[in-house]
């Protein structure tokens, strides 16, 4: 027993070194900047001195009417995006598990490739093709009579959400698919010889065993949906664009860092953001684990 805890711990030490490296002490730090801010001493000719702050950064993060606004934003980019990115993702994997052996592998290839791209590359890619100056896509849809600002008030949020969509649609296609290629194949015969045909097999069967894989990529989704940062960094590069430096709470942070030097600010907003993607990661996990036991019990 005692070399197996041996080999257990031998085995487990790296994980941990690198757990608490990257991610342990970091976080520690950040809590610890957030509790401390500058203030210029006398009448600011003496240089700014480094003061305890307690709560004072997360007061004034909370208080500031941007930061609020962020999260905003972001509850209409996941109400935007979160139906867009499961619905068709999960529709593309169902139809790509009918589809012919040869069709499968070239879709697959075709809708994965944009994943490939580095989120800014694809940023800078789309910022040029909503540019109405440079882009051949505006152009089209004007000469067709179709005139929309990617870089409105209206329309910046659409946009973010296309880049996105563009970026991780083909990504959580592969892992629907591959949970549908998991499912017994008895189940569907099954379902067939009960005289299911393909979309009650669909929404009756398949649908209903791939809950675990929705839950996991909701998950994810809304974990990555608070990270928003790239996309409308680089749309607010764009010419008249209605993203600002504070359009979502991570550019926020990044504001108050490195545009005002504020680093308790920056680090106490962070804080926030992490606490509220760590409780809705608790609150999605729960809600599929409660939808789980009720139906065990009703099964």
């Amino acid at each position: 027993m005692k070399a197996r805890t041996r080999a257990a711990a031998l085995l487990l030490t790296p994980f941990f070194l690198l757990f608490t490296a990257v991610l342990v002490v970091p976080i520690g730090y950040a809590v610890w900047l957030s509790l401390f801010t500058e203030k210029q001493s006398g009448l600011g000719f003496g240089g700014a001195e480094t003061v305890f702050a307690g709560l004072g950064n997360y007061t004034a993060a909370l208080g500031d009417r941007a930061f609020r606004e962020g999260f905003g934003v972001l509850l209409g980019y996941c109400l935007l995006y979160l139906p867009l990115l499961l619905g068709g993702a999960l529709g593309l994997a169902l139809l790509l598990d009918t589809a012919l052996a040869r069709a499968r592998r070239f879709f697959q290839l075709a809708l994965f490739l944009p994943h490939a791209v580095p989120g800014i590359i694809a940023a800078l890619i789309w910022v040029y093709l909503y540019t109405p100056q440079l882009s051949p896509v505006v152009q089209a849809m004007e000469a067709g009579g179709i005139g929309f600002d990617f870089f409105s008030p209206g329309g910046a949020l659409p946009s973010v959400v296309n880049i996105a969509l563009w970026e991780w649609l083909g990504y959580n296609l592969i892992i629907f698919y591959a949970a549908l290629q998991a499912i017994d194949r008895s189940v569907l015969e099954a379902a067939t010889v009960d005289g299911a045909g393909a979309w009650r097999t669909a929404f009756s069967v398949k649908i209903p065993l791939l809950r675990g894989s929705l839950t996991m990529v909701g998950l994810f989704t809304v974990i990555g949906s608070l990270q928003l940062f790239t996309e409308p960094l680089i749309l607010s590069r764009g010419t008249g664009s209605a993203v600002t430096s504070t359009w979502t709470p991570n550019m926020y942070a990044y504001s108050a860092a490195f545009d005002r030097n504020d680093y308790g600010l920056a680090a106490a907003a962070s804080i926030l953001l992490a606490l509220t993607a760590a409780l809705l990661s608790f609150a999605v996990t729960r809600l599929a684990a409660g939808k789980k036991d009720r139906k065990e019990r009703t099964a």
